[in-house]
């Protein structure tokens, strides 16, 4: 059997939330990586900062991500600090959106870091509180 350490533990959880995304496999995201209520801080976009509840955010990428024929994240440098039963996780991240109808470029990309704090529950590690820092967008940013 096979067991991961505790910082394997949260890494993976931060790795579902972008598979889960780019999948749009929103009930998982809901289940497997998001605290029923979140602090949710996309600001950097122009979006909310405001407690907020895994539903509804899976709701506003869902409504968000329509039209868009593919969505990859990566993500990576993870810096993790563990305290007991909370974590906190810097990870610098890019997001490609493609949209095969678009006539003016069909890619957009978002470059920019995450700030991301995690509690241990009983059901396993969940974040609590997300932050997205833009630092870039190019492309065709509105996919027409």
């Amino acid at each position: 059997m096979v067991t991961f350490s505790i910082r394997d533990e949260i890494v993976e959880v931060i790795n579902k939330l972008f598979v889960y995304t780019d999948r749009q496999e929103w009930e998982k995201l809901q289940n497997e990586v998001f605290s029923d209520d979140v602090f949710f801080d996309m600001s950097s976009l122009g979006g909310q900062k405001a407690e907020t509840t895994s539903k509804e955010i899976c709701e506003t990428w869902k409504n968000g991500f329509v039209g868009i024929d593919s969505i990859n994240h990566l993500a990576g440098n993870y810096l993790v600090q563990i305290h007991d039963t909370t974590a906190t996780v810097f990870a610098y991240a890019t997001a490609t959106h493609y949209k095969e109808s678009a006539t003016k470029g069909k890619t957009r990309e978002f470059v920019g870091t995450y700030d991301i704090s995690l509690m241990k529950h009983g059901i396993g590690w969940r974040i609590y509180q997300f932050k997205y820092d833009l630092k870039y967008a190019t492309g065709n940013i509105d996919l027409s």
